[in-house]
Formats: C-alpha cells, sequence, structure tokens
C-alpha cells in the first residue's frame, strides 16, 4: 500500500560471491546473512549466495540459522557466536555448526550431541586482540584438549576475527594473524588438526591474503557495499538494494518558515517542500536532514530538511520542478547520479553496515533476478 519500498537485486548478491570467489580462491567462501541478510532478507540472501558458490552461510544466533532451515536451505550453517547452554540442543537438532569458546558452552554442545549419536563438529573461536568473543591465546589448547575429550564432538573448525581489517595500512592485522598462526601450531603441536581454519571478514577476504585461510566469511561485501573506503572499488561489487520513495505532498514556504519538529530549519527564500512518506520507524536516522543528508529527485540532489519524523522526511525540491508521485532514491542510482550505503554513513558519521541494517522492517522488500 506504501509509496515506499526497496528493491533487493538477488543477480547482484549473486555476481558479488562470485567476483569475491575469484579474488580468495582457492579459499572456500561463507556468505554471512545475519541481521535478516544486512537488511536485505536472510532466506533469499542465501539462496543467491549459494548460486554464486557460496559453500557455507553464517548467522550470529542460532535462531537465525533455524529460520535457514525452516525455509529448506541445508548448506552448512555457522553460528558465529556461542549459544547459551539451553539453546544448543535446537543448534543440533537443526543440524547448525555452533562456535564456542567456554568451558560451559564445550559442555553444553557435549550434552546435545549425546542426544543425536554421531560427533558434532564446532568450531573454537580465538581471540587474538578484538577482545570482544572467543578462548585466550593461552587456553586455547585447554579448551580443544576438552572438546577432544568427549566422544560427541570433534574440532571441526578454528577461527578468529579481525578488528582493523578494513585500514589496510594498519599494521594490528599482521600481529593478530601471527597470534593466530601461534595458537594454530600449538593446537597441531598438541594433536589438534581441525578441518577448516578460518579468520577473513569481507576486508580481510579483500585486502588481507595471509587472512584467507581455509573459508572467508563475507558479509558486507556480498550485499554491494565496499567495508571501508579504502576499499572502495577493489572488487568490482554491484549495489543490491534500493531504497526508494515518491512525494506525497506538495507546499510552497515563505522566506523566514521553519519545519518539522523544533522548527530547525528555517528557509532562507521561498521554498518548495515536498512530504516524503518514509521516516526513522523505517530507518532514517532522525538527524539525517541536520546532518547534511540529501536524496535524489529527478536525477538531481536535494536537501533532506528539520528532523526526520517518524514516518515522513521532508526535502527542499526548490530547484527542481516537482511533482506528485515523483519518484525520491534515498538509496541507489537515479538518471546519472547515485546515493550509496557509505554516502550515507559518511554524512552520519557512521558505517554502510549500520545504515544497510537498520533498514526497517515495516519498508517493503522487493526482490529481482535469482533462481526464479
Amino acid at each position: 500500500m506504501r509509496p515506499t519500498w526497496a528493491t533487493v537485486d538477488l543477480d547482484a548478491i549473486t555476481h558479488n560471491v562470485r567476483a569475491l570467489r575469484s579474488v580468495v580462491a582457492p579459499s572456500q567462501l561463507c556468505a554471512v546473512v545475519k541481521a535478516n541478510g544486512y537488511g536485505h532478507g536472510a532466506v533469499p540472501v542465501a539462496r543467491a549466495a549459494i548460486a554464486g558458490g557460496a559453500t557455507w552461510l553464517a548467522v550470529a544466533f542460532a535462531g537465525e540459522g533455524i529460520e535457514l532451515r525452516d525455509a529448506g536451505i541445508d548448506a552448512p550453517v555457522l553460528v558465529l557466536s556461542e549459544p547459551r547452554p539451553e539453546e544448543m540442543a535446537e543448534a543440533r537438532a537443526a543440524d547448525l555448526c555452533v562456535t564456542v569458546y567456554t568451558a560451559d558452552g564445550i559442555d553444553a554442545a557435549a550434552r546435545a550431541a549425546k542426544v543425536v549419536g554421531a560427533p558434532w563438529p564446532v568450531h573454537l573461536k580465538i581471540d587474538t586482540g578484538m577482545h570482544r568473543v572467543g578462548v585466550a591465546p593461552r587456553h586455547a589448547v585447554a579448551a580443544a584438549n576438552r572438546i577432544a575429550s568427549v566422544p560427541s564432538l570433534q574440532l571441526g573448525g578454528v577461527c578468529t576475527h579481525c578488528a582493523v581489517a578494513d585500514v589496510p595500512d594498519d599494521p594490528f592485522t599482521a600481529q593478530q594473524l601471527d597470534c593466530f598462526d601461534q595458537v594454530l601450531a600449538a593446537l597441531r603441536e598438541n594433536g589438534h588438526q581441525p578441518a577448516i581454519v578460518h579468520a577473513a571478514n569481507s576486508a580481510g577476504a579483500i585486502a588481507h591474503p595471509h587472512a584467507r585461510r581455509d573459508l572467508v566469511r563475507c558479509g558486507i561485501a556480498i550485499y554491494g557495499i565496499a567495508p571501508s573506503s579504502a576499499l572502495e572499488g577493489s572488487v568490482a561489487l554491484r549495489p543490491a538494494l534500493r531504497l526508494r520513495s515518491e512525494i506525497v505532498h506538495l507546499q510552497t514556504l515563505d522566506a523566514g518558515e521553519r519545519v518539522s519538529y523544533g522548527r530547525r530549519w528555517q528557509a532562507e527564500r521561498v521554498a518548495r517542500v515536498a512530504t516524503i512518506p518514509i521516516g526513522y520507524a523505517d530507518g532514517v536516522r532522525r538527524s539525517y536532514g541536520l546532518d547534511g543528508g540529501v536524496v535524489l529527485v529527478r536525477g538531481k540532489r536535494c536537501p533532506v530538511i528539520g528532523v526526520v519524523t517518524m514516518d515522513q522526511l521532508l526535502v527542499d525540491v526548490s530547484d527542481v520542478d516537482p511533482q506528485l508521485g515523483d519518484e525520491v532514491m534515498l538509496i541507489g542510482a537515479q538518471g546519472n547520479s547515485v546515493i550509496t550505503a557509505n554516502d550515507v554513513a559518511a554524512t552520519l558519521g557512521t558505517i554502510g553496515y549500520e545504515v544497510a541494517c537498520a533498514l526497517g522492517a515495516r519498508v517493503p522488500r522487493r526482490y529481482v533476478g535469482g533462481a526464479s
């Protein structure tokens, strides 16, 4: 019913996976579809990524993996954070591969695995400096020994996560990888031979060949969004998301009149102002107009003015010849102009990841391309 929707190009997802695979070969590619596929839709993105050659999928929580299984997706699914003990049984029943890094987590996985019978491959995460989750390097061998001591578990993989891979010249990535290599050597010396080793996120996969191990975990890049401005254009990616709305109301304001809550924007001249039915409840930051945000109308950049409200925002369209029903592009191309997720992020002082993930649930997704 709304004239506001997001279009997701599934062929772009497939293209991006193929492009990234060509960069990281012979490493396998794991498509990260957590957070509802970074706002794009986890299930259709997962299918498009598999069509492009992704051999694994990754999610943040067991529930996200179960959603993929309920949709009939049978590819290997890695849960990137250790499930709570009470979630392990469901994760095992859904044939998810879980990440572990605590004694309680390993023990809970072992109990859940006994019910099924066959050994459950789990991945041990090493904290090499991100200091978010993971086992400390000095305790990695003990954790691997704990896994190996339980017949219902096996060490299917060992992984870590890079904190600054999106800054190619930062030496900390090399330090993390050196630490990771030391842990891997210690594990091998103690008889542990994980089937899969992985360390690279999108930035690591693109900019750090030494991070590409057996598998790379690509999230933001499969959606056609560069991990950082430093990596823009490093791989020929196609943005998968377009966010559009349209003009539903037009008015003319005299010089000196103010708009929206707080009346924080004032017309310096007679202004033509358009109302657009999308707001912060849909994922557009309330401060977008105050921070210098723009949209495209008739192929021209027009400023968002005043504060964005819950359901609507206002645009100064004085420099175009607007009509009711004109398309308004918030993310995507219109004519010869384009606004990317990273452009929006730069305006807001954040990253493209947040812009994509912030897209609200009430914004309809329309899918184009794909096998169907």
